[in-house]
């Protein structure tokens, strides 16, 4: 899986419209892995939290409990928070989605700083591959995308940045790497919206779901529709609008069809004099989110037919 939905980041190259596709991206990179010596890793789903602490204590030495009435570094904004933009942050930090899959285990979390260079090159390949560049725009694009990321991280907690690791299993056992498999952007409200979102253009008060992306190689496992399960789990819990949006290409079929699987349905279409510009008719798609009941498990009904990758 590629893209959940179109990518946001404006570019000269017409990067609104941006899509992720299942063809192999131009630029392969090492695929970023976080070794492990818990090869007696728990994998019931009450046990979670461990795994995330162990992600957390990986990547931050200054890492702080849940209970905790303090925000860890990652999380400072280093500006003024209101009380109940403090309280949003907190949410984000200690919110986690666990999904077991049939080939692995997922867990979702809010990217940190130091996870940002990763999170960069996987988004950068699938832009790549949809825009068609070639290789010496490689390095360019990094570094736009790493702008860009750099940029809607000062917005939060009114958008924020997903990422998904993944921990395989082969013959009911564990494998022991846990990779960063995918990676998603969510935004809350007026103050999170993408300046420059695509056409048709999002009300920018309501939550907006794009930059959705998961590594080829662990494609078609999932992952894909739990990063949007993630996404839509995390809006209810922020208190945002019901109403949640993202866009899909027209010429996207199997992302089309997972979004209305997932209970999307068309608001909005490009008109056709968008080709002029050189850029894909788009459907604008919204969903009315239901009430989430926190002790009910993640919906796991589709699972095998997820977006692209």
């Amino acid at each position: 899986m590629a893209s959940a939905s179109t990518f946001s980041l404006t570019l000269s190259i017409d990067a609104q419209q941006y899509h992720h596709k299942t063809t192999l991206p131009f630029f392969t990179l090492s695929p970023p892995t976080i070794s492990t010596k818990h090869s007696l890793f728990s994998l019931h789903k009450s046990h979670h939290c461990q795994f995330n602490s162990f992600l957390s204590s990986s990547h931050s030495s200054s890492s702080t409990t849940a209970s905790s009435p303090f925000l860890e570094d990652s999380f400072r904004t280093g500006k003024f928070l209101t009380n109940e933009e403090l309280e949003k942050l907190k949410n984000l930090e200690n919110f986690v989605h666990f999904q077991e899959l049939q080939s692995g285990y997922l867990w979702v979390r809010v990217m940190r700083p130091e996870e940002m260079d990763r999170t960069v090159s996987l988004l950068a390949e699938s832009f790549a591959e949809s825009m068609l560049l070639p290789l010496g725009y490689e390095k360019l694009l990094k570094f736009l995308v790493k702008q860009y990321l750099i940029e809607r991280r000062a917005v939060m907690p009114h958008a924020v940045t997903l990422i998904g690791f993944y921990r395989g299993k082969k013959d009911c056992e564990i494998c022991e790497e846990v990779e960063l498999a995918g990676t998603v952007e969510v935004c809350f409200d007026k103050r999170g919206a993408n300046a420059s979102p695509p056409t048709p253009t999002p009300p920018k008060n309501s939550p907006y779901i794009c930059n959705m992306t998961v590594k080829k190689h662990l494609r078609r496992r999932g992952i894909g529709w739990h990063l949007l399960k993630a996404s839509e789990e995390l809006i209810s819990q922020m208190g945002s609008s019901k109403e949640v949006y993202l866009h899909c290409r027209m010429i996207d079929a199997a992302p089309f069809n997972m979004y209305t699987k997932a209970g999307y349905d068309v608001v909005k279409t490009d008109n056709i004099l968008i080709l002029l510009m050189l850029q894909r008719r788009k459907h604008l798609m919204c969903k009315k989110l239901r009430v989430v009941d926190s002790s009910s498990k993640s919906d796991i009904s589709g699972s095998d037919e997820e977006l692209p990758s």
